[in-house]
Formats: C-alpha cells, sequence, structure tokens
C-alpha cells in the first residue's frame, strides 16, 4: 500500500507565484533507502493526482501506476533509478496553468507564471529536500494532454533547467498550434531528449498534429531513436490507462542505463 510505503510522501504546496495552494507527490527508487550516498536524476510530472494512487485520480481507480512501472523496471537494470514527482493540478485553473499562451476564445496563457514555480520555488525544494541530481541533463519534465504542451513548451524555454521531456498525447492544437511557431522561432537546437507520443484512436487531427511536430523536431536537427523517440500507439485512446501503458517505454528512452 502507498500509505506504509516509505519511498512515498505527499505535502501541500504553496506558491508566491501561482494563488492555488497544490498537492506534491515524490517516490523515491529502492536504492534511495539502501545506497545513502547515492543521487539521483528527477522526472517532474504534471497531472500528479493521476500517477500513483487511485483514491485521488481524476477517474478514481485509473492511474498511470508509474510507482510500480518504475520499480519493475530499476529492479530489473532497465533504467536508472529516478525519483518521481507528481505536481498535481489545481482544478479549474487547470487549463490556464498549463497553457503557455493566450487563446483569443478560450483565454489561458499562465504557462509562465507555472514555470516559474517549478524553476524557482519547487526545484529548489525537491533539490534542497532530497539527494537529487540537479543538473538539466538528469532532469526530465512530462505530461499527457494539456500537461504533454506545458512540458514541450517549458523544456524548449528553459533547457538549462531541464534536458529531457516526456510529451505524451500533446494538446498541439492550442491557439492555433503557436507551440510549432514557438519551436521553430528558436535560432539554435537545445540539448533536449525528447519522448512523443500519439495513440492513434485519440482523432486524425491530434495525430496529424504529432507528426507535424516529429517532422518539425526532425527537421530542426533532432535524430529518430537517438535523442527522440516518436510512438504511434495502435488503437490507443486519451486516457490515464493508455499512458500508463506507455510509461515504462518513457522510463526506457529517458532514463536509459
Amino acid at each position: 500500500m502507498l500509505d506504509s510505503n516509505p519511498r512515498y510522501s505527499v505535502r501541500e504546496f504553496h506558491s508566491a507565484i501561482l494563488p492555488d495552494d497544490r498537492r506534491v507527490s515524490v517516490y523515491l527508487p529502492p536504492q534511495y533507502l539502501t545506497e545513502k550516498e547515492r543521487r539521483f536524476p528527477v522526472f517532474y510530472l504534471q497531472d500528479g493526482q493521476n500517477l500513483f494512487d487511485g483514491r485521488t485520480s481524476y477517474i478514481a481507480g485509473r492511474t498511470w501506476n508509474a510507482h510500480t512501472t518504475a520499480d519493475r523496471l530499476t529492479e530489473a537494470g532497465e533504467i536508472e533509478p529516478v525519483i518521481l514527482v507528481g505536481v498535481a493540478n489545481t482544478g479549474l485553473r487547470r487549463m490556464a496553468e498549463y497553457t503557455p499562451t493566450r487563446d483569443f476564445k478560450m483565454g489561458g496563457g499562465e504557462g509562465r507564471s507555472y514555470g516559474r514555480l517549478l524553476i524557482e520555488e519547487l526545484k529548489p525544494l525537491i533539490d534542497r529536500s532530497y539527494r537529487t541530481l540537479p543538473e538539466a541533463k538528469e532532469t526530465a519534465i512530462g505530461g499527457s494532454s494539456l500537461g504533454g504542451l506545458i512540458s514541450l513548451y517549458l523544456g524548449f524555454a528553459h533547457p538549462e533547467v531541464f534536458g529531457k521531456i516526456a510529451v505524451m498525447s500533446p494538446s498541439i492544437w492550442w491557439d492555433h498550434r503557436s507551440i510549432l511557431n514557438a519551436i521553430t522561432q528558436q535560432t539554435t537546437k537545445p540539448d533536449l531528449r525528447i519522448w512523443l507520443d500519439i495513440g492513434t484512436a485519440e482523432g486524425a487531427r491530434h495525430v496529424r498534429d504529432a507528426d507535424m511536430l516529429e517532422r518539425l523536431l526532425l527537421k530542426r536537427g533532432w535524430t529518430s531513436g537517438v535523442d527522440l523517440s516518436y510512438v504511434m500507439a495502435p488503437g490507443a485512446i486519451h486516457e490515464e490507462r493508455a499512458w500508463s501503458d506507455r510509461f515504462g517505454d518513457v522510463l526506457r528512452f529517458l532514463f536509459p542505463v
């Protein structure tokens, strides 16, 4: 049970940048308790209430099973042990915080402030509280849907902080695909390792958008199988179960042994 697992903790996090308090869940790898001098990479994940505990997930009982997947792959020697940090969304303000630009009809656009919360407030707290490897090459950010969009944006906006990105079923459609323009306008290729995926049953428009993003990344210098992995999951829809099914492959690509 998670409640009795010494490697799992939950804290209420107050931000001076954004108004709503939010829960932050931290799951430590098995080696954290046994290798007392060792430091570990960190994976920051959006929609944290959906990662570990079925009692807090958006749809009761449906989670990413992030902790059990990470434990299984770590114990099998398939990935580097990694600290998972789940940042819960704040419900009604989720769309605003997870969007980097303001859409004329839908609003939003508080993604920069949310990025400041992660970079200026939460990451320093995690680095003080745990034995982390704080460098960008050891720090990943990821999420799905709008969580994938904001992770993509923050990776490109702050490659000096986040060196790895998991972009799962991203909402590229937001604000007339403005994220693609933002990537196109960058003058240099940041040093980012990128996982990108989409389910083939998520809708033709969303599959097309993910294809567009992959082509753009390849054009900008990423290499498939080296610093970019693009997966089209046959028959997968836009839901926690599908992201749970792919999370192991995300970990294998971002944190290889």
